[in-house]
């Protein structure tokens, strides 16, 4: 099982407490593998933006209207956190609902 997210984000501690076995990816260091990407793209869509960020908050427009994916692989941290891979499923962002759905697979 893969994390995907930053390691000074509280949503991803949170996630690794409760999932001690799973490896933490830090996107800022490591990046998305391209396929993962895609796979949650298609999954999730836009909810895969994090528009909230700070880091969107200092793009221009210009750059805002960029694809999702591109916006993502140059900028890691704008990427909804976190983002996990158990199995061939995955899983974005962090709550009772999805901490429940991820333990079940255990």
């Amino acid at each position: 099982m893969l994390i995907y997210g930053l390691k000074n984000c509280d949503s991803c501690r949170k996630a690794k407490k409760a999932l001690p076995e799973a490896q933490l990816v830090d996107v800022r260091e490591e990046g998305v593998p391209t396929a993962v990407l895609e796979k949650a793209h298609a999954q999730f869509g836009a909810a895969l933006l994090n528009t909230r960020s700070t880091t969107w908050r200092g793009l221009d427009d210009a750059a805002r209207k960029e694809a999702p994916l591109a916006l993502i692989k140059a900028h890691p941290a704008l990427m909804k956190r976190p983002l996990i891979a158990a199995g061939d499923r995955l899983f974005l962002g962090w709550n009772k609902e999805i901490e429940a759905d991820v333990q079940a697979m255990l």
